[in-house]
């Protein structure tokens, strides 16, 4: 089993590769879609790192895919354009996962 990321910079990748994780750099909507797409088809992927703001591009598709998808688990990661403050996005995800306002 096996990391992969989708991120919206450089440095990220770069980060990440040296991490061991591989990975692709993406900027719209169509290629985060396109990158999912093949992150979720591959049976050794177990994990998606997935930088917030591609989060922020397509936020309803996965949600959707975290809710129903076994695997890959699919992770919201900050970057250097973050601020690091994951809190809002795990409130955001049990607010809209089970109506639940904490």
């Amino acid at each position: 089993m096996r990391f992969y990321l989708i991120s919206d910079n450089v440095d990220t990748q770069v980060g990440m590769r040296l991490a061991g994780i591989e990975g692709v750099v993406v900027h719209e909507a169509a290629e985060v879609k396109e990158a999912l797409d093949y992150a979720t088809s591959q049976e050794d992927i177990a994990i998606v790192l997935i930088t917030a703001r591609l989060l922020e591009l397509l936020p309803d598709m996965i949600y959707d895919l975290k809710l129903k998808m076994k695997k890959p688990l699919i992770v919201e990661i900050p970057d250097r354009h973050g601020d690091g403050r994951t809190q809002d996005s795990i409130s955001r995800y049990v607010r809209e996962a089970i109506g639940l306002k904490i």
